[in-house]
């Protein structure tokens, strides 16, 4: 019992190490593309000398702590007996599992995501907001991957069980490939781990030159929930995208993913583009944007709306963790933010249509049992 009790504490403190710097790592990604701010108002090397990261700096991790963390993790891995017990509980860390060619014991369900095909028999252990803690605890898991942000809700959860535990820095896509290095550590999966790597640099190499000296856009992202909308700032993955775009948010220089704003408020910061973009049952959001556009009037002041600068993101692109369809994700924004032409112009239409069509034939809802519901509304 007292190793039990023992095992529990070293775990959480291990797991909280490293958790902690995965959420740091979030950092190096938003001063890439600078006006990014950071955490506790912090600031990287890069950001104090004006100069850009290089991807290897973004991924390596030179941390003395964040190193000491990862390797106590794969220590503690490279002593069980056998491999390691994995629930992944979201199709996020799915999917990243996938690509690291891990196997897992307990996987998220999910209405609109579809998950690797590698856990199509594995045993479901519920939403990612909302994981069955009995049916996860019956699989006598050694660690359970999740998303940072859900780690307020999840992790007295875990610590409830003997398990260990880590919440991955999902809040861009930079951030993604970081806690992607680790995991590579920590399970073994090095070469895989790399691999990606190599992916994301080659992409980097290529995109980050594509709207250079292009003057930035000012963007107001909102996202939207079941009944309501909130404010998407730099910190959240889709405030990642569109500054990884090289567009300005009109609410950055927060240390907050989201925030709760008037509209009168956002009229007075005049976003040349309005983003619209679903947090779960996208039928309904999309339905709730409609309404309220057209029907509280003060939307109709602003020169986004005047100018036909709102768009609708595709769901399965722009959610709340990092995927590997950012690719996809940052060329549906290229017209939305830069059109260049009538064609370019048209093109944003085009893609903004495609995701509300996609919204609305999700039938998110009917897919959605109410303890669900329950979860993403409260």
């Amino acid at each position: 019992m007292m190793m039990n009790s023992l095992k529990k504490r070293s775990t959480g403190i291990l797991t909280a190490v490293l958790c902690g710097i995965l959420s740091c790592s979030l950092l190096a990604g938003c001063s890439v593309q600078g006006g990014g701010s950071s955490v506790g108002g912090s600031s990287t090397e890069a950001e104090s000398t004006g100069e850009e990261q290089s991807v290897e700096l973004m991924l390596e991790i030179t941390d003395p702590e964040e190193r000491a963390a990862v390797e106590a993790a794969k220590e503690k891995v490279q002593s069980l007996e056998s491999e390691p017990r994995i629930i992944a509980t979201s199709p996020a860390t799915a999917e990243i599992c996938d690509r690291l060619e891990l196997d897992l014991v307990g996987v998220c369900s999910s209405t609109i995501s579809e998950l690797p095909e590698r856990y199509a028999d594995v045993e479901q252990v519920g939403t990612a907001m909302a994981p069955d803690m009995e049916i996860a605890a019956s699989l006598n898991p050694d660690w359970i991957l999740s998303p940072a942000t859900l780690q307020s809700d999840l992790q007295p959860k875990y610590e409830a069980i003997d398990t260990d535990w880590a919440f991955l820095n999902l809040r861009s896509v930079q951030g993604m490939y970081r806690s992607i290095q680790e995991l590579g550590e920590i399970f073994g999966r090095e070469e895989q781990a790399r691999e990606m790597a190599d992916e994301f640099t080659a992409f980097y190499e290529d995109y980050k030159t594509q709207n250079e000296g292009k003057e930035a856009p000012k963007v107001l992202i909102l996202m939207g929930l079941p009944g309501s909308y909130i404010i998407a700032t730099e910190n959240s993955y889709v405030g990642s995208l569109v500054e990884l775009a090289g567009g300005e948010n009109v609410y950055a220089g927060t240390d907050q993913e989201f925030l709760t704003v008037n509209t009168e408020d956002m009229k007075t910061k005049e976003p040349d583009v309005i983003l619209r973009a679903a947090h779960a049952l996208p039928d309904q959001i999309i339905e709730m944007f409609n309404e309220e556009f057209a029907t509280d009037d003060i939307w109709q002041h602003f020169d986004a709306v005047k100018n036909g600068r709102v768009y609708d993101l595709t769901y399965e692109y722009f959610g709340m963790s990092a995927n590997f369809n950012y690719p996809e994700a940052l060329e549906e924004l290229q017209p939305m933010l830069y059109p260049e032409s009538s064609e370019d112009a048209a093109q944003a239409e085009q893609n903004s249509e495609n995701a509300a069509q996609a919204a609305e034939e999700s039938q998110a809802s009917e897919k959605t049992d109410d303890e669900t519901l329950k979860e993403i509304t409260k």
